[in-house]
């Protein structure tokens, strides 16, 4: 494997940056990622250290104007993801919701999309969107999951790019099945999707560290968790199993309630104290020059 750091001054090629990314998966130094939605958040995340950069689907539709979860088109995404990719010189890992398509095939379509964007990696997640629920079940049949990794991992093989498939389960997010059956619900999924060709795995909604360690002591693949306040830090979470820790939504619900705080003090005490702490005009467009 190629030696990289987030610095290098070699330009690195496409698989370079997979090839590093899948490296930067490991318990003993958990890969934390703070998501973006904007090639200027990108920035100020690489700026910080990170050594990888991930989108968050949410932050993306939130900013383009439509909700998440089925919301957002298949063409606008892509173009953000090209627009952070060219942001930074790390590699750009992409939440791509449930695939932007109905189809084994849509899935596979839009990995090509992705890759052709300079991404390396992707979250697919298995709960079901708006309208696509027929039964009591909010996540996706586990054969027609497996489906539908497998045509991403297909996908990604036709483009000679390793990339890195984050198989995302919502049992715990969704609240799905019996509480007392969830964790064998989660692995039995797991297993079968790791077998599928995903890479890893990611697990949002879980909180209770004990859950966090069976999962991680069970999983082949590395382990991805969300953290929220309250969660141990990344470092503990390491010594726990896991492999990824990310933000979600978090920082663009914490960007937005800035605008909302701001917004609320101009309209009501005609004040602007909550602007204190801005990042200066000045060093933001530095940063994007």
């Amino acid at each position: 494997m190629t030696a990289m750091t987030a610095n290098s001054t070699t330009a690195a090629t496409q698989q370079d940056k997979a090839l590093l990314f899948h490296s930067l998966h490991t318990p003993a130094a958990p890969l934390a990622l703070a998501n973006v939605w904007d090639a200027a958040g990108a920035r100020l995340v690489h700026q910080a250290g990170a050594r990888a950069i991930a989108t968050s689907s949410a932050g993306v539709a939130w900013g383009l104007g439509t909700a998440d979860g089925g919301g957002l088109a298949r063409e606008d995404a892509l173009a953000l993801i090209a627009r952070v990719v060219a942001a930074v010189d790390v590699p750009v890992t992409a939440d791509i919701e449930t695939g932007f398509g109905a189809t084994a095939a849509d899935v596979a379509e839009t990995v090509s999309g992705v890759i052709a964007a300079g991404a390396v990696g992707i979250n697919l997640e298995d709960g079901l969107q708006a309208g696509e629920q027929t039964g009591d079940h909010p996540l996706r049949p586990v054969a027609e999951q497996s489906e539908r990794l497998a045509a991403a991992r297909a996908a990604a093989d036709a483009a000679g790019i390793p990339l890195y498939i984050n198989a995302r389960i919502d049992t715990y997010l969704r609240g799905a099945g019996e509480p007392e059956t969830r964790l064998q619900d989660t692995l039995t999924r797991a297993a079968a999707y790791l077998a599928a060709g995903a890479s890893g795995i990611f697990v949002p909604g879980v909180a209770d560290p004990d859950v966090i360690a069976a999962l991680a002591e069970v999983v082949t693949g590395p382990l991805n968790v969300i953290a929220k306040p309250g969660l141990p830090s990344v470092a503990e979470l390491g010594k726990l199993g896991v492999a990824r820790v990310s933000l979600g939504a978090a920082v663009a619900e914490a960007a937005y309630a800035v605008v909302r705080r701001v917004a609320e003090e101009l309209a009501g005490e005609g004040t602007y104290d909550a602007l204190t702490g801005a990042i200066p005009y000045s060093d933001l467009n530095a940063l994007m020059s």
